[in-house]
């Protein structure tokens, strides 16, 4: 009899949570309606990459985009709306101009792109191609003297294989199983930042290049092919090459095409020359950046929490459309939704919903660190989450992220935290129609969800088809707007929004997970 018991009051227990967590019809048919029939997803991309792209953090682009997105929140009726800065972070930059092309042994254009924080050239400069195949400090010794006013390829060889499918993939019926069968993840190990001894040598090599003086230094993507060119950032001689007194040589990533070409023509004894000219602007004089935050009020629990964002900043070959204009438009667009289904049902969030666009995530999810270092957590001098600021922290009920690219959403990360996965469950039973329907315990790293799960608030990223994203477009020129896929960008927000309004109207916050002592916080990607 009492086995018996304890099993009913467990059933019990199970259909009260269940209850309590049970989707609203009238909100999610009002969502699916401004998210799906009345979308603007599409347009707010364009404006974000046609107009405002590539948008590098500390760029004048970033502000130019940071000022729309304030404008556009506003008139939507987004309250509190409002930058709050996050640094220093150093110098931002952005390229005017740029040209490279072979001129001997015969002409012929070249594909690529400078890296951000290189500087200008002298104007149209021309000189000789030098590969600088070194191993160690004594292979290094033989091109003393040797580079200077010269092209420095670094690189070998890549052979490269034709594609006989395409690129694009979605997640089929066994990877979404495998992922639901997945059991939590470890614990991370902390990094020990004192051993890097593989890093040793191409510090010495950056140190090297400075000192002779070549041209530029010319290097290729380690993937990539027909015309993709994968860049991010340049090297400097040493710290970042964003500090205002950082010593950075101009620097280009071109084709794979293009590359192998020029180290097979020197393989067979033939010189080549190239011609260079790259024009930048050096920008962001106080060397502080911007995150953009955003509110629909709460009613009764108004002064607790929903944060949904998406890193707004860009590397700066494409115009920043997959990554992460993808995720930032659908954030955007989430709540705008939201706003159209409170003014439709008449049903107002219990707590406040907040937005943010993060920036600085390229270079190591800064911007959102920042803001959890700011409001939510204390990190030691050495850059260890120590633990949560109460009360603030304990205000915000959960964190959703999104910046996977452009693909549909096809479940939810837990990170780790079983006690979100009833709650989850009957929040994406409603989608299944949609193509969402998979939970997994496993997390997923390199964006800014990390930023709050370090410091012990529930923070998670939506499973995503990959579709090309990193294959084609992820951190390359062939991340634009043509590459965005309309139907999944509209699924997204849409859940998202059923996600974030649900999570508002709980009697409780969603489960934590218990705050893992003396983390790093994440890095980026």
């Amino acid at each position: 009899m009492k086995k018996t018991l304890t099993i009913l009051l467990g059933i019990g227990l199970c259909v009260g949570l269940w209850a309590q967590d049970a989707a609203n019809p009238t909100i999610n048919t009002a969502i699916r309606k401004h998210g799906l029939e009345k979308s603007k997803v599409m347009e707010i991309a364009s404006w974000m990459t046609d107009v405002y792209g590539p948008r590098v953090t500390g760029s004048p682009m970033l502000d130019k985009a940071t000022e729309w997105a304030q404008k556009t929140l506003k008139e939507w009726g987004m309250e509190q709306v409002h930058t709050e800065a996050w640094g220093p972070f150093g110098r931002g930059w952005e390229f005017t101009q740029f040209q490279m092309h072979a001129t001997a042994p015969n002409y012929f254009p070249i594909i690529g792109y400078p890296k951000v924080w290189s500087p200008s050239t002298k104007g149209l400069v021309s000189g000789e191609v030098v590969y600088l195949k070194a191993n160690d400090e004594a292979d290094l010794a033989a091109f003393k003297g040797k580079i200077k006013g010269k092209f420095v390829f670094l690189d070998t060889i890549r052979n490269t294989s034709e594609w006989f499918e395409g690129p694009a993939k979605r997640y089929n019926a066994e990877d979404l199983l495998n992922m639901a069968n997945s059991a939590a993840p470890p614990r991370r190990p902390d990094r020990d930042f004192n051993r890097l001894g593989g890093f040793t040598f191409n510090a010495k090599l950056m140190k090297f290049l400075h000192e002779e003086e070549p041209l530029a230094i010319i290097d290729r993507s380690f993937k990539g092919d027909l015309g993709t060119v994968f860049v991010t950032g340049a090297r400097a001689e040493e710290g970042r090459a964003q500090d205002a007194k950082a010593k950075v040589l101009p620097q280009a990533t071109i084709s794979v095409e293009h590359y192998n070409r020029i180290l097979r023509l020197m393989q067979k004894g033939i010189p080549v020359t190239l011609s260079m000219e790259l024009k930048v602007n050096y920008t962001n004089p106080d060397g502080m950046e911007h995150n953009i935050i955003a509110e629909i009020p709460g009613t009764d629990l108004k002064d607790e929490v929903v944060i949904f964002g998406a890193h707004f900043d860009s590397w700066q070959s494409g115009t920043g459309a997959t990554d992460n204009a993808a995720g930032s438009a659908v954030m955007m667009e989430a709540a705008r939704i939201l706003l159209e289904t409170i003014k439709e049902t008449g049903i107002k969030p219990r707590r406040t919903l907040r937005l943010a666009l993060w920036t600085g995530e390229e270079q190591g999810l800064l911007g959102s660190r920042g803001y959890v270092k700011d409001h939510y957590s204390t990190v030691g001098p050495d850059g260890t989450v120590q633990g949560p600021k109460e009360p603030d922290n304990s205000r915000v009920s959960g964190y959703y992220n999104m910046d996977n690219g452009t693909g549909k959403i096809r479940g939810v990360y837990l990170q780790g935290n079983p006690g979100v996965m009833p709650i989850f469950r009957a929040w994406l039973d409603p989608f299944k129609d949609l193509g969402a329907a998979t939970l997994t315990l496993q997390n997923t790293g390199g964006t800014d969800h990390q930023s709050f799960d370090a410091a012990g608030i529930p923070g998670f990223q939506f499973i995503q088809d990959p579709m090309a994203y990193s294959t084609r477009t992820h951190h390359s020129n062939m991340d634009n707007f043509d590459h965005l896929v309309e139907d999944d960008l509209k699924q997204a927000a849409t859940i998202i929004a059923s996600f974030v309004f649900h999570t508002a109207q709980r009697d409780e916050k969603l489960p934590r997970k218990p705050v893992e002592p003396a983390r790093r916080t994440a890095g980026g990607n």
